[in-house]
């Protein structure tokens, strides 16, 4: 297609029809000459939103298409969908709408944006989540396609005051939901298949790989913050380690964890020593990090809903950052760099 706005019948054939799913919150779409979309009026709850963009893969698939997708920074479109809802529910928001920008390179035909945009309705309608608007456009800068999704989600009445009530973390118990390094775990089984079969059994690999079903913190987060006053945040890039380093440093407190308490599952164990990289370190999407004084009972609260979580520490008063590994400590380390891109 040639650079410039995707032409308008391709537009109204190929991008607006794919968009079927409805939510009475919204009163009225962007289309095709309407550039904004309308809220119904709400009485109760705040506004939150959310961007995540992402360099997307293309389904029909040509030669550079099948090489860029050894870039570990490449993703399919749901994940995008997914992080965004994840980031609006773990502020204690119910994602509703999002906006959809996507750039293409020259060299999309027709089918491939349309296969674009099925996979974005099919995320959006999975997570109840209605596409509002947004932008196509073809540039000759591009050459992948790059897609951003800016998502919307009403906190209610109830959830301001939960959320409100945890902001203070000083004292909190931490907990940690399923389990540290899935997406990267993932990611790294799908890349080095072949080379992890040589050594391991085809039901380890193959469930590695199966780990994207975990993805989604829509479920731990809706019960956190059913189960008293709570502050949470989703673990991606950076791992489980920047995750607690981000909330730390933004509430000005400091913290203490017991490494051995982490959750690890034995795929990503072995996945991880295979390819040489830090699970502490490495994307964990899936995994929701919550903060609450009365950590028992939010753990007991996600169990009764077959949520796996555990208690690994809790947030100080002091500026300290420690690391607890039996009768080791040592300061926790500034965020690195994801431990996924030394395996590019």
């Amino acid at each position: 297609m040639n650079s410039g706005k995707v032409p308008v019948n391709v537009l109204k054939r190929s991008v607006l029809r794919q968009l079927k799913n409805k939510r009475t919150e919204i009163a009225d779409s962007a289309g095709l000459g309407a550039d904004c979309a309308v809220f119904a009026p709400f009485s109760k709850g705040q506004m939150v939103t959310c961007v995540q963009e992402g360099v997307v893969e293309l389904q029909c698939e040509n030669d550079l298409a099948e090489a860029e997708r050894e870039d570990l920074s490449v993703m399919p479109m749901r994940r995008i969908f997914q992080k965004c809802a994840n980031n609006l529910a773990a502020a204690g928001a119910e994602p509703v709408a999002a906006e959809l920008v996507i750039f293409l390179p020259e060299t999309v035909e027709e089918p491939e944006l349309k296969a674009l945009m099925e996979e974005a309705e099919k995320a959006a309608t999975d997570l109840n989540i209605q596409i509002i608007g947004g932008q196509t456009r073809v540039s000759s800068a591009v050459r992948q396609p790059i897609a951003t999704a800016t998502g919307y989600g009403i906190l209610s009445e109830a959830a301001v005051t939960q959320v409100s009530a945890g902001k203070k973390l000083a004292g909190q118990d931490i907990i940690i939901t399923k389990w540290i390094g899935l997406e990267g775990t993932a990611d790294l089984a799908a890349r080095n298949r072949e080379k992890l079969l040589v050594r391991y059994p085809a039901y380890l690999v193959e469930e590695a790989a199966a780990f994207d079903r975990y993805y989604s913190i829509l479920p731990e987060a809706a019960t956190a913050v059913k189960s008293g006053g709570c502050t949470m945040h989703d673990i991606s890039e950076g791992g489980v380690f920047a995750a607690l380093w981000e909330m730390a440093e933004g509430a000005g407190v400091g913290l203490t964890i017991d490494m051995k308490k982490l959750p690890l599952r034995q795929e990503t164990v072995e996945v991880c020593e295979f390819c040489n990289v830090n699970p502490y370190e490495l994307r964990s999407g899936g995994s929701l990090i919550i903060a609450s004084p009365e950590g028992t009972a939010v753990v007991e609260a996600l169990a009764a809903e077959g949520i796996p979580a555990v208690i690994v520490g809790r947030f100080t008063d002091s500026n300290d950052r420690l690391i607890l590994n039996e009768d080791e400590v040592r300061y926790m380390d500034r965020p690195q760099r994801d431990e996924i891109y030394k395996n590019v």
